[in-house]
This record gives C-alpha cells, structure tokens and sequence, in this order.
C-alpha cells in the first residue's frame, strides 16, 4: 500500500498569477485570478485542481449527511434522457426553451437533463412494486445541463452545472411530509457545518410541481432573490409568495401613477395604477414608489400571459395598434387597492386627469376594447399590487415587522406528492386490508375506504437539490473582501497552508506538518494542511496565499530560526499570533472549531 505523501502545493498544477486584479474585482473574478478555473464557453467552465478540490469537499460535506442523516443511497442517473419521457410527465412544453435537444441518428429526440424527477420515477416505477420497499430515499451529484438565455455571475447562472439531488419516495403524505422535514434538518445542519447563514424560505414550487416547498437562500446583495423574515415569529417568505397585510386606503388627493406592459401573445395591453407615495402603517413615515416597485409575481397571479421581460414595452404598445401590424383589442387597467374607490369610477367615465394611453392624446384607439379591472381581488381584499419593503408590518403576527433583503438560492426542497408518480405509473401494491383515501393515502380508521391490493397506489414523492457549483460561486462573492477568497474550513480547498522562510529546510516544514496532524481534535474531518514550497519569494506567497483564501497561514519566519515560533495568520478572525511549535496544534486546532 502506498503511504500518502505530504501535499505540496509544488506538486499541484496552480495557475495563479499572470492576471492583473481589476479595480472592482468580483468573487468570480478571484476565483480565475487565482487559479480555482477557468471559462471555456459562455455559462461552461473547466474546474482547475484548486477548485475540484473545494467541489469534492462541498460533495462529500452534503454526501454524508445524506447517508448519515437520511439513509439515503447514491446512485448515478443518465445525463441523457428521452423527450417521449418529458411529453409524458406533461413537463416538456413547459420549459423547452432551458433544454439542450438533439436526436440520435434515427431521429428519436432526446434532451440533456436540466433536473431527473422523470428519470428517477421511471426507475422506481420498474423497479419498487410493494409498499414494504419504502421509504426509499436516493440522491446523486451529478452535473446538469439548461440553455440559460443569458449566463451570467460565473458559476451561479452557467449553462453547466453540478448539483446534488435527493429523490424521496413514500407511502402516504403523512411519511411524506415528515421525510420533508427531516430533510428541512439535514438542510439546515449542512449550511451550518460550513458556516453560512442561510434562511429557509417559503417559496413557489414553479414547473417542478407540487403545492410545498423551500428555498435555503444566502443572503448578500448580489442575489436575484429578494426574501422577508419577520423580526418576531419565524416568517421567512420568498417575496413570490409572501403574504401581505391589507392595505390602507389613500386620500383622493394621491399622486398616482402607471406601469404599462403586454401579454405573451400581444393582444392585451396593460395598465397598473398605483400611487406614487403612501404613509407607511408601520412607522408613518412618506414612502415613494415608482415603477420599479410593481410587484410583478401579484401581476402574474391576476395575468397568467403577462410578459414580464420587457423593460420597454411602448414600441409594442404602438405595433399592436399599427394598421399593418394590429394585434391587440383589448386594454386592461389593474388598480392597486391603495387607490380610492372613485379612482376607478374615474377611470371607467373617462374623467381622468392622467394619461390611459402614452403620448399627447390621453384617450386608447377605439379598436380596442377597454376594461377596468377592480380594485379588488377574488378574495374580496384590495388588491396590492406594490412589492414588499424592509419596515412592513408581518402578516403573521402582531408585533413584528419584516426585513426584505436579496439572496442567493443554494438549495431548494419540493414535497411533490404524486405529480410525476400518476402521470409515470409509479405505484405500489397494499395488503387488501389497508385502507386508502381517494387520493392514494392511507385512510383513517373507520373511513370506509378500500381497495383491492391489485389497483396500487402512487407513491408520495419528495425532490430536494442543492446547488454545489453555486455553493462554490456564492461563497466566493459572500465571503471575498479586497485581499482575496475567504473559505471556510469545510469546504477550503485546504485548511492551512505553511510558508517556509528562507533558510528554513524542508524538513523543518515537514516537521511544523506532522506537528499539526500529530494531535487531531473535534476539527479532524477539516484539518487539512498544505506546504507551499514553491520557488517563490515569500511575499509572494503571501500574497497568492491571501488571493487563494487558506482559512490559516502559518509562516515559518524570523522567529522560527530563533525560538521556534511559526506565525499564525486568520483573516476571518484577525488573528496573528506568534506561536511556539508545541503549542501549534491546539492553535490549528481552535482556529478551525471557530471557521
């Protein structure tokens, strides 16, 4: 058996330097910079050894606590599945636009999988028969694959993705929904083993399917989400399906004002009115709103079509009335409920002080039939049209106020029940005394239900991803400042590095190594040190060592030749220490239960 040699950074292909620092360097940028990858194609990256070794670490992380949490099993799908299998999910038209699709030499079409819920149901739906073979959970790590419109932000939107995905299959919801929340457990103990501070947020569950669903979001303002939490109760909310406190009415006085959009297919023209400043019911104080502030998921939910992607929608607005080119015959006005009554008694008499149609003439074509939509909703509350804001009364409770920030989606969970298990056959066979509701889940006692063990039941479906190359895409934006990376030690591609001075030989550096190993405490499954031992002046090893964002660095200095002192570095935790060789251990040591 071969004995594992010391890591040696000399031994490691590590493209660092050569590429100048620009003046407002981004995480991504960082990581190029120093040597953690590079980009092959738009949205399409090739992992260098330094960034393969932070992915491994963040798949085995998220591994074990899916064996050792959840007894899950891994496996390996195909990247490569059938347009046939997709039609017959019913989920192929619906986000077509995202897949790579190709045909064999045959013409049969098949497509790179953004996602495996059809692949994984066809399995298990050859495969599992009795209801004695669940639970039964699966995961993998696998890269996937979507025709992003626009990549962008490096590893957080590529084209090419590696992701892990936990598939979950159930008798009945009860053991359903329970496997969703230890899984909600596991979640929340993998991002606190690595030391990031992510919110659980209710969120919508979108093409995948299902009524119930998380996001595991990382606050930072680079995110394209934007989630609430209460500073009281445990609300924490996706602002696509937050709930809304109802809406105080305005003084007819209210300066007001409209954002114009246009359905998918071009024949409905809209118009959202709304106010342009209100009195905050939380503080009192003047807010102002503009367009920006539409919220486009409360638009979404009355105007299914609407198109939300164009940022200037009069052009448009003109063709779709042009006399070649007309599409359109209808003009639709929403109203925000913070508008009073006669504002839409105006609107529909015409008696309007502000402008229906843009330009000079205030009045729409008269091909186009206008319509009013009320200001109320199907449930009976005004409508709110205006996106939620920092200040915000919480609609669950009574005393907090909601804190609304952007973020960055690491992982989402979805109880899917049975809309792949029904459409892909996936059922299982009970005793013929058990009992079933109607909707295939075990029945109560005394219920009356029941069915023979030859019809079968679906099974109860659970998927849950998280995102491993956005993990490492995040954290290099989260935790960068302007010296370099800033790993946490979980996930580092290694925990410490030593810089022997000059002078120092080798053996004195393989010596400080052995020290630190010699004496592992409860920081044993991320004590990983590195000697950099590059031909390289030891400023420049500091500095690359900053760049690259070892959580530790020990530098083998002055007072080593003199005392045996090394110098002990932490940025995360401004630490910098001289440090005798015999006490080096239990400082490695402490530094790493603190990263």
């Amino acid at each position: 058996m071969l004995r594992r040699a010391p890591s040696r950074l000399s031994r490691i292909w590590v493209p660092t330097g050569g590429i100048a620092s620009s003046g407002d360097e981004d995480g991504h940028s960082k990581l190029i910079r120093a040597g953690f990858l590079r980009q092959s194609y738009p949205g399409v990256f090739n992992m260098l050894p330094l960034g393969r070794r932070v992915q491994e670490k963040t798949e085995n992380l998220v591994g074990r606590h899916m064996e050792e949490s959840l007894a899950a099993s891994r496996l390996s799908l195909s990247t490569i599945s059938s347009e046939a299998l997709w039609s017959k999910s019913g989920r192929l038209q619906n986000v077509s636009s995202e897949l790579f699709r190709f045909p064999d030499r045959r013409g049969v079409p098949y497509l790179l999988s953004p996602t495996h819920e059809e692949e994984i149901t066809s399995l298990v739906a050859r495969t599992v028969k009795s209801y004695k073979e669940l639970p039964l959970r699966l995961y993998q790590i696998t890269r996937k694959y979507r025709d992003e419109f626009r990549p962008r932000h490096g590893l957080l939107r590529g084209r090419e993705f590696t992701m892990k995905d936990l598939y979950t299959f159930d008798i009945n919801l009860d053991a359903a929904l329970e496997t969703y929340h230890q899984v909600g457990l596991a979640y929340s103990n993998i991002f606190r083993e690595m030391r990031l501070p992510v919110l659980a947020a209710k969120a919508s569950s979108g093409d995948m399917g299902g009524d119930l669903s998380h996001e595991y979001i990382l606050p930072t303002p680079l995110g394209e989400d934007r989630v609430a939490s209460c500073s009281s109760c445990d609300y924490v909310v996706n602002e696509e399906v937050a709930d809304t406190v109802a809406v105080k009415e305005a003084p007819s006085n209210v300066p007001v004002g409209v954002w114009r959009g246009i359905t998918k297919d071009r024949t409905t023209l809209v118009n959202v009115w709304y106010p342009t400043q209100t009195e905050s019911q939380a503080s009192g104080g003047v807010r102002q709103y503009n367009d920006a502030d539409i919220n486009i998921f409360a638009l979404k939910s009355i105007l299914p079509d609407l198109d939300a992607r164009i940022e200037d929608v009069l052009p448009l607005w003109e063709a779709s009335v042009g006399q070649s080119t007309q599409s359109a015959s209808t003009l639709l006005n929403i109203v925000d409920g913070r508008l009073p009554a006669s504002f839409v008694d105006n609107l529909e008499s015409g008696a309007m002080k502000v402008a229906v149609w843009p330009g000079v003439d205030q009045s729409s074509p008269s091909s186009l039939a206008n319509i009013v939509h009320s200001r109320v909703g199907a449930d009976g509350r005004p409508l709110n049209l205006l996106r939620i804001r920092t200040g915000d009364e919480c609609p669950h409770c009574t005393t907090g106020t909601l804190r609304v920030e952007k973020g960055l989606e690491l992982g989402h969970t979805f109880h899917l029940g049975t809309r792949y298990s029904k459409p892909l056959e996936a059922t299982i066979i009970t005793p013929s005394s058990t009992k079933l509701t109607g909707s295939g889940e075990l029945a109560q006692p005394g219920s009356g239900l029941n069915r023979t063990s030859q019809q079968g039941i679906p099974i109860q479906m659970g998927c849950h991803g998280i995102g491993i190359s956005r993990i490492i895409g995040a954290v290099a934006e989260h935790l960068a400042d302007e010296r370099g990376l800033n790993w946490p030690v979980a996930v580092a591609p290694y925990s410490c590095v030593i810089i022997p001075g000059r002078g120092v030989a080798d053996e004195e550096a393989l010596e400080v190594y052995g020290n630190i190993l010699s004496s592992l405490g409860p920081c044993g499954a991320h004590l990983d040190p590195v000697i950099d031992d590059r031909a390289k002046s030891v400023p420049w090893k500091l500095n690359d060592a900053d760049l690259v964002g070892y959580p530790v660095i020990i530098v083998l200095g002055k007072g080593w030749h003199s005392s045996r002192h090394a110098e002990v570095q932490c940025r995360t935790l401004k630490v910098m220490e001289l440090v005798h060789i015999d006490d080096l251990p239990q400082m490695v040591t402490d530094l790493h239960t603190r990263l």
